[in-house]
């Protein structure tokens, strides 16, 4: 669903240098959604209105839920109206040919998804190491960060909420997502290549604005993106996923400067 995500005005009290005035102020609409695969719930998550169809497909496609199949269809709420749910159920549909779908991960909030050893062995156990890709030019990597920034709408308009973006090895900014959680952000983009066709991202770069923790190095993973860019700093498992699974890792990426943790060593 091409929707843009929501915000709603509020009159809040300013206070610059001692001076106070009332003033509108436009926040960032935060709602839960459930997604649902085949009519089984596996995930309710806080998220920001909006491509929420791609959320769901993405979500099932990262967590490994699909299995490799194909999706047939996407709609608001399969057991009730769409009216009903708020728009806040998604159901998505293989046909029943995915392998029955379970709550692995239970609850999930804006800012974090993932928790558990167990969760985190069964998640990278699916996937293999990232086939050889072309490296990207680090000059490219420092510019992504500028060039997303310049089409994320819903921060400008709010200050809330993190964007995600596919780019090409040569910098071109292909698909950009917003929302209040980093994942989701994400989920977005990768639901709408796979819908597009557009999966594995072999060769091809994603962003995210904020810290790159270890959710988002197997959700990069698994869509197959080649490098992931991050504008604040990883954490120390998301480094040694990183490593595993073949992926360039960059952070604290600006346009004089990064650090790239993945690979250990950078060839000449």
């Amino acid at each position: 669903m091409a929707v843009r995500g929501r915000s709603e005005t509020f009159l809040v009290t300013k206070v610059t240098d001692g001076d106070r005035s009332r003033t509108p102020d436009e926040l960032i609409v935060e709602e839960p959604m459930t997604v649902q695969l085949d009519g089984v719930r596996v995930s309710t998550t806080m998220r920001t209105p909006g491509h929420d169809y791609e959320l769901a497909v993405g979500f099932c496609h990262t967590e490994g839920l699909l299995a490799g199949l194909p999706v047939t269809g996407v709609r608001y709420c399969a057991n009730s109206s769409a009216v009903s749910s708020e728009f806040n159920v998604v159901s998505v549909d293989t046909g029943g040919r995915a392998p029955a779908p379970r709550p692995r991960l239970g609850n999930t909030t804006s800012s974090c998804g993932l928790c558990g050893n167990d969760a985190i062995d069964e998640l990278c156990a699916l996937l293999e190491p990232l086939p050889s890709a072309t490296p990207i030019a680090l000059d490219v990597l420092r510019a992504v960060p500028d060039r997303v920034r310049a089409a994320q709408g819903l921060f400008d308009s709010t200050g809330a909420v993190h964007a995600a973006a596919a780019f090409t090895p040569d910098g071109e900014v292909l698909l950009v997502r917003e929302d209040v959680g980093r994942h989701n952000a994400v989920d977005k983009v990768i639901g709408r290549m796979l819908l597009d066709g557009a999966l594995p991202a072999t060769g091809l770069g994603l962003f995210v604005s904020g810290r790159a923790s270890f959710e988002l190095v197997q959700k990069a993973w698994a869509a197959g993106f080649s490098t992931l860019v991050a504008v604040s700093a990883p954490t120390a498992l998301a480094v040694h996923t990183a490593r595993r699974a073949g992926l360039v890792l960059a952070g604290f990426v600006r346009a004089d400067r990064l650090n790239v943790y993945s690979p250990e060593r950078l060839t000449p």
